[in-house]
């Protein structure tokens, strides 16, 4: 019954104007023009890289330890604070989260000012004020800077962290959390962090609603006493201001900022795996895998080789279309849309990342593809000409950077921060077109680790595990779910001589028995969830054996409708109906509305039950089944070994020319007239979110004519 609440839910999501589009990726190819002449066949040398002056700052330091950057900017007349922390990332652990919940919360209140005064206040100047674990971000016209800075100086010396906004901030992130585990680039984005730093390393850190559950106020409390002092904080002043100016304002509401000790960490060097490791996190019923390859580097940001690095990456998959990943795995082989790399610094342990969606059934053949680019970097190193290319890219996507005076800014702090030289952004272009193919050769040395990766895939296990076997240096794969916990499978859980049959039998008699079930022959059932800030209300009606609807409704009013009455259905959204009669497409899911126990068919000659092994639904074991249908769809269902119920079931079904996995799943079971039915329902994959259907009633057995089932 809930796969038919597709539809209705896309059109109430639409009614209420909370619907994204996902633009579709493309490219194009263009021709160069059919030119005559000799200057048009060779490429002109490029000239010797100027030397270039990447523009005027100030800089000075207050007593407290505070270090000010002032970037003057007179075309417009605003200004902006940029408050930044310079401590590394923090270990947080079991508290996972806590750090990022103090920078919410500190403009959430203070001691003298409500949130609501406080938005009030920076609506009113037409000012932006926001702040994170990392620090402060403030912007206005110059002619409310003070107004503003008052505002900011009062955020940063006396934030209240007020119960109630932690408590919603708390929940917003739960639910957050909620809505990305069955992204396939959340699953894979925890997982590469457990897998390349581990859990002892503050970037293996993972928030969960687990760790979330953990904090308290005063861990907020103490990560910001800790850490939100002068001396462990740059800020940039960039805008309509001179540095005498600049150091007026501060020195007028930053200097009284107590400074004090800033807390040291030392942590073991991550280090990459002595043979390719091959990690599954389970999508059930998924189409795609997301692949991604992934180890840790030594690479910081004053490194002498990043430029090198740089480059190098472009060749392979950092020029996007041009790099060979792309070239390959799309161009070729069309077994994706995008394949990229990257190759990142950072002050404490850098990384590399390759990675592309592809079909489930190319998953182990684009792995080839991505292992023998990797080693073609090597074997088939660049050539001059190509180098040429990566040259002109880094150079011209240095010279558009410079249109921001952001950007001097941030060049300045990147020089204090990370210990660069004074010149090292003047010098940029200089040491770009200094970039030989030697210098490449070592930088694929040093960095390309084919076969000592960590290689992530997140998809459906049943289809591709054993396909990846050959890809792991042991032949062990590991599996984690989507926080990053490491799952053991356990191949021994099912009882000699249990049949997906069996279990379903189980089931049935867990929610009341056969013979009780088969005295239903009709129900309603009222529930509502939260949609795009609005209340829906969803009403359901059987009849059996042949007549059923839905209705969702927001304030009173139908938004969509499905209903189904013999061998006519029609779907109605907002205002605008399609009739579908028996035999044409998509009437089998109108069909499917009419039956309240679809696992009595179950046990029919013509369905198709395996027992697929155990899994773990919300921590309880279950058996999976897998169960094909006559029309030969499938659908994957999860019993919980104990209780016998059904906790999760996944399928899936076409959106326009796409197909999109639906899981659902059921849990605060309740027995009416006999019979147990589900009373929470959350669907997920259908839209950008997670969505909870809370039943408030069930009744079986009420009386129905033909005019509750109208097909007009």
């Amino acid at each position: 019954m809930t796969k038919n609440i597709f539809l209705l839910l896309f059109s109430a999501l639409v009614f209420v104007q909370c619907a994204k589009k996902n633009a579709d990726m493309a490219s194009s190819k263009t021709q160069s023009p059919n030119t005559t002449g000799l200057f048009r066949n060779t490429a002109p040398a490029a000239a010797p890289a100027r030397p270039i002056n990447i523009g005027a700052y100030s800089s000075f330091d207050l007593d407290n330890g505070l270090k000010v950057i002032v970037v003057e900017n007179h075309r417009l007349p605003i200004v902006s604070y940029q408050l930044s922390l310079l401590n590394s990332t923090v270990k947080e652990g079991d508290l996972s989260g806590y750090s990022s919940l103090a920078g919410d919360l500190l403009t959430k209140g203070t001691s003298t000012r409500t949130k609501a005064q406080i938005d009030e206040e920076v609506d009113f100047l037409g000012a932006s004020l926001s702040a994170s674990s990392s620090g402060m971000f403030a912007s206005s016209l110059k002619k409310h800077s003070s107004k503003l800075l008052d505002l900011m100086s009062d955020v940063l010396y006396n934030p209240a962290f007020p119960k109630s906004e932690f408590d919603k901030q708390k929940s917003l992130t739960i639910s957050n959390l909620q809505a990305g585990k069955a992204e396939p680039n959340f699953i894979a984005g925890n997982i590469r962090r457990v897998v390349n730093y581990t859990t002892d390393h503050p970037y293996g850190d993972i928030t969960s609603e687990k760790t979330l559950n953990n904090i308290s106020i005063d861990n907020l409390k103490d990560y910001y006493t800790k850490y939100f002092i002068p001396n462990n904080a740059y800020l940039i002043v960039v805008g309509d201001i001179t540095p005498d100016e600049a150091k007026l304002q501060v020195q007028k509401y930053f200097s009284q900022w107590k400074k004090g000790t800033v807390p040291t960490q030392n942590f073991a060097t991550p280090t990459p795996p002595n043979g390719n490791r091959v990690i599954i996190g389970h999508k059930d019923g998924a189409k795609q895998s997301l692949i991604t390859i992934s180890y840790p580097v030594d690479l910081k940001p004053s490194d002498k080789d990043i430029l090198a690095g740089t480059a190098m990456n472009s060749v392979l998959g950092g020029g996007i279309f041009s790099g060979r990943l792309m070239q390959n795995l799309r161009e070729k082989k069309g077994y994706t849309y995008g394949a990229v790399s990257s190759l990142s610094s950072n002050e404490l342990i850098g990384n590399f990342n390759a990675s592309a969606n592809v079909g489930t059934n190319v998953t182990d053949s684009a792995l080839v593809e991505f292992i023998k680019e990797m080693k073609g970097m090597k074997t088939n190193p660049p050539t001059m000409e190509t180098l040429q290319l990566v040259k002109n890219s880094l150079t011209g996507s240095f010279g558009r950077s410079l249109e921001s005076p952001q950007t001097i800014a941030n060049f300045a702090r990147n020089i204090y921060k990370n210990n660069l030289p004074k010149d090292y952004y003047d010098t940029y272009l200089k040491r770009v077109d200094a970039l030989t193919l030697a210098d490449l050769d070592k930088a694929v040395d040093r960095f390309i680790r084919p076969e000592g990766a960590n290689i992530i895939i997140v998809g459906n296990k049943d289809e591709i595990a054993e396909k990846l076997m050959p890809f792991d240096a042991d032949g062990e794969i590991e599996y984690y779910d989507a926080f990053g916990y490491k799952i053991e499978l356990k191949k021994d859980a099912i009882p000699n001589g249990l049949t997906g049959a069996n279990i379903i039998e189980d089931y049935l008699s867990s929610i009341g028995g056969k013979s009780q079930i088969a005295k239903v022959k009709s129900m309603v059932s009222k529930g509502e969830m939260a949609l795009g800030g609005q209340k829906i209300t969803l009403t359901t009606k059987v009849n059996q054996p042949s007549q059923a609807s839905i209705v969702m409704s927001m304030n009173g009013m139908n938004v969509s409708e499905q209903v189904i009455n013999g061998d006519v259905a029609k779907v109605s959204q907002m205002g605008n109906g399609q009739t579908i009669k028996k035999g044409q497409e998509g009437f089998d899911d109108f069909q499917e509305m009419t039956v309240l126990f679809p696992q009595v068919n179950y046990l029919q000659a013509d369905y198709k039950v395996e027992l697929k092994g155990t899994e773990e639904v919300d921590g309880s074991p279950c058996y999976k089944l897998v169960v094909t249908k006559p029309n030969g769809n499938t659908i994957t269902e999860f019993y919980d070994i104990k209780t016998k119920y059904l906790m999760r079931s996944v399928s899936n079904r076409k959106m326009g020319p796409n197909e999109v996995t639906q899981i659902t799943t059921y849990g605060d079971y309740k027995v009416i007239d006999g019979v147990t039915f589900p009373f929470k329902t959350v669907i997920e994959g259908m839209m950008p979110m997670p969505l909870s259907v809370i039943t408030s009633e069930v009744k079986i057995n009420v009386p129905m004519t033909t005019a509750d089932f109208k097909v007009e």
